[in-house]
């Protein structure tokens, strides 16, 4: 599935897209998608279809082929990528299902493995099918450890489309439409990169240290903070400034509050470090991965957290039939293994430095971009009308996203204005220069 966050489903460059590729096994497939699914925002409708994924490459069901810079965030290793899919046929055969209160070598293995890949003393370890269900553990995690209930959380954040992660969240999609109240307790701050940071008002620096006051000053005032759940890097892409997740685990010390950090789409690499917190050289008190850990194929996702914090036995707070599941598990030991052995970090690491020089490079004084940012294999441009001010360019955006969708080339575009790209850390540089060439020329056409 192909989509734009922000975008219209009936937006004039929408509808051109379709007039242009109006294939029957396209439409036919379109129209069975939209009269079986519930609609949904993001989702359904859906754009176009996809009958193939190899590496970084989608197909459609007309044979048209796209460069996959979105993936969900699952594709760190690209699609189908052999190692995973022999250790998954592999563990199908040996033990394909491990009842809940029995356990098994291999999702002990990967306990232990992702205990030791985690710095400091983070090494107790839950597993879920899936990144919201992860930040819902972590929460009632918190609440069990420090006998509160309450959370703060940013506006703008996304942790998930459940309850309890949409309440923490702060994205008004997956905040909206929903008769009566979410969880109550769940406190909102501006998040880094806030509007006077983002419009100009003030230097980022010292902006982005205000903010992480503003989370201080409401700990204190609150009192009774069970923890603080954000995401390290926001995926939009927005980098923190430096000093704040330093000064924001500060204020959690000082108030008593936990220091939970979603790691589901920055973490594993993608920034160029194993976890996206290591930037800011801070560990929290838990931390909760998903999307790719899975390897692009299997749902599994986990909470890795301090080991005192082990302090729920009496409860169930994430009582899964998937929990120990030993396929699942075995998926994510290979991707672990492949990102470790393949120093797939340090390659993201690398290969984002070089996108970053050349979109800058390229789109130096171009009138319509606002900004080039990002970590490791998590950047983006954004899109304004004004550079003055930032005026987010949404149609523009749009209307370069449909060129880059003709030249093959598929993304996301975040707040309504950024264009995301998320390539898969395992991406031939010739590919990303491909990818970048497409972009660059498509900004360009539309400034003209």
């Amino acid at each position: 599935m192909i989509h734009t966050e922000g975008e219209s489903n009936t937006s004039e460059a929408r509808a051109a897209w379709a007039a242009r590729h109006p294939d029957a096994a396209t439409r036919a497939l379109l129209a069975r998608d939209a009269g079986a699914f519930l609609h949904q925002s993001l989702s359904s409708p859906c754009l176009s279809t996809i009958a193939r994924a190899e590496g970084i490459w989608i197909e459609d069901t007309a044979g048209r082929r796209f460069m996959d810079f979105h993936g969900n965030s699952v594709h760190h290793l690209g699609y189908g990528h052999p190692r995973v899919v022999a250790a998954i046929k592999a563990q199908l055969d040996a033990l394909s299902f491990s009842p809940r209160r029995f356990t098994n070598a291999v999702s002990v293995e990967l306990a232990e493995a992702l205990g030791a890949l985690a710095p400091g003393d983070l090494g107790k370890v839950l597993f879920t099918t899936g990144g919201s269900d992860a930040n819902e553990v972590a929460l009632r995690l918190a609440r069990a450890a420090t006998g509160r209930f309450k959370t703060l959380s940013f506006w703008d954040a996304f942790h998930g489309a459940g309850f309890g992660a949409s309440s923490v969240g702060g994205e008004a999609t997956f905040r909206s439409g929903i008769a009566g109240p979410l969880l109550p307790g769940a406190e909102h701050v501006a998040p880094f990169n806030c509007y006077r940071c983002a419009y100009g008002h003030a230097g980022p620096e010292s902006c982005g240290l205000a903010c992480a006051k503003m989370v201080d000053f409401v700990l204190a005032r609150e009192g009774d903070v069970a923890a603080v759940i954000a995401e390290p890097m926001r995926a939009v892409p927005v980098v923190p400034p430096p000093g704040y997740w330093r000064a924001v685990q500060a204020a959690c010390h000082r108030h008593g509050a936990l220091l939970i950090m979603d790691e589901i789409p920055t973490g594993l690499g993608k920034t160029g470090a194993m976890f996206a917190f290591e930037h800011d050289g801070i560990v929290p008190d838990i931390v909760t991965l998903g999307k790719a850990l899975g390897g692009g194929i299997l749902p599994i996702a986990a909470v890795v957290a301090r080991r005192d914090l082990d302090v729920a036995g009496d409860y169930a707070i994430g009582h899964y039939t998937h929990e120990k599941n030993p396929v699942t598990a075995r998926a994510a030991l290979e991707t672990l293994a492949v990102i470790r052995e393949e120093g797939l970090a340090a390659r993201a690491a690398e290969l984002g430095r070089h996108a970053l020089d050349r979109l800058r490079e390229a789109l130096d004084g171009s009138p319509i971009v606002g900004d080039i940012r990002g970590r490791g294999l998590m950047f983006g441009v954004e899109i304004v009308e004004d550079r003055g001010m930032k005026a987010p360019g949404r149609a523009a955006a749009e209307r370069i996203y449909y060129r880059c969708l003709e030249a093959g080339l598929s993304f996301k575009i975040s707040a309504g204005c950024v264009l995301t790209l998320s390539p898969p850390l395992v991406i031939d540089r010739a590919d990303l220069d491909r990818a970048l060439g497409i972009v660059v020329d498509a900004v360009r056409a539309e400034a003209v």
